[in-house]
């Protein structure tokens, strides 16, 4: 059967008692409703539980709360367990005390998330890294992690996604492992690395349909298109300042407003949606967005350092690089797939960027 994990949204007077008594009346009567309940996560600060259960359906779930003691759930969403244990860090109980009548469990399933994308010096192109490099990329990134209680969730051609349970320990993690890369950059004694990292923070169940899908988000797009190395959420720098005495000071390190996380949502959201419409212009963005155009050019280039017809060229490039690799359309296809007029222009462009013809691109990777 799927597994699931739900949310509660509660009233200031839940305990963390209340929730280990509601979990164990789901508990009496799951086998009603063909369900298991797993295990459960209770937020005290963030006022949200969050349980894990395996069941025929949502509607299943929705079912055995209401019937065991009404607090029916605000959102339900299929999860893989393997990410949760690798987010969260369990998919089970604790160990319960002895003697006691109740396993109380007082354990935020809020999380740090950092994505780290790789950018190699010497090959504009990201992320096809020489073996060597890559395999020993890779064992430092981890290496590094481990110093901070670090849970890889995920590893994919030198991109890392990675949770942690405080913001300070992602930050200091972050200052570290682009620290290390950049004495590397600098001595030149092997493969040059360069790296972009983002930092978010969120609930594992939210408005989407996957696991910490809006911090995911977010972490990704800063990494992908901000102007700047290592970059924090506005809520990320406000809970390290919570946690640590330590000044946020570094150079290297580039803070988001609310206000700018919003045109960076709003801005990804209406490229995505649009990206392979040759006629795509900066008229259409306006609206969508809710700026003029003057005021989207100034925000667009504070972000990223480009104009947003530069923006979505890469942008397109970007995807283009992801289409070539796959083998699966050739250039022209290509080229029309991905929003270019002609693909003589998408050539050009592309030579441009990756410094090698599309066609030479392909040829090197059946080399």
């Amino acid at each position: 059967m799927p597994i699931f994990m739900d949310r509660h949204n509660v009233n200031d007077d839940i305990t963390a008692e209340t929730i280990a008594r509601l979990h164990k009346e789901d508990l009496k009567v799951q086998s009603q409703f063909a369900c298991n309940c797993i295990t459960y996560w209770w937020d005290e600060q963030k006022r949200s539980g969050f349980c894990l259960i395996e069941a025929p359906d949502a509607q299943s779930i929705h079912q055995l709360h209401s019937h065991a003691h009404g607090a029916v759930p605000n959102k339900v969403i299929e999860v893989d367990p393997n990410l949760v244990e690798a987010f969260l860090g369990r998919i089970e109980d604790p160990r319960k005390p002895d003697n006691s009548e109740l396993n109380i469990i007082v354990d935020p399933a809020f999380r740090i998330i950092m994505a780290i994308r790789p950018i190699m010096a010497s090959q504009k192109i990201n992320p096809a890294l020489p073996g060597f490099a890559l395999k020993q990329y890779k064992k430092d990134v981890l290496n590094l992690l481990n110093a901070y209680d670090g849970s890889l969730v995920k590893e994919e051609d030198g991109y890392f996604l990675i949770s942690f349970r405080l913001a300070s320990q992602a930050v200091h993690s972050a200052l570290d492992i682009y620290s290390f890369f950049r004495e590397i950059e600098e001595k030149n004694n092997r493969e040059k690395i360069s790296l972009k990292i983002g930092l978010s923070a969120g609930l594992p169940v939210t408005d989407k349909e996957s696991i910490f899908e809006e911090a995911i988000r977010l972490a990704e797009r800063m990494c992908m298109i901000v102007n700047g190395k290592i970059i924090l959420s506005a809520e990320v720098r406000d809970l390290y300042h919570a946690e640590s005495e330590d000044p946020l000071q570094e150079k290297e390190i580039y803070i988001l407003s609310p206000t700018d996380e919003r045109f960076l949502n709003g801005l990804m959201d209406h490229t995505e949606a649009n990206w392979t419409n040759a006629d795509l212009n900066v008229n259409d963005f306006c609206k969508p967005i809710g700026y003029s155009k003057s005021q989207l050019y100034r925000k667009i280039m504070a972000l990223t350092g480009n104009s947003l017809n530069s923006f979505i060229k890469e942008y397109r490039l970007d995807k283009a690089l992801s289409l070539l690799s796959k083998h699966e359309c050739n250039v022209s296809e290509i080229a029309y797939e991905t929003g270019f007029s002609s693909p003589s222009y998408f050539t050009k462009c592309f030579q441009k960027r990756f410094e090698k013809s599309p066609t030479d691109w392909m040829a090197s990777l059946s080399a």
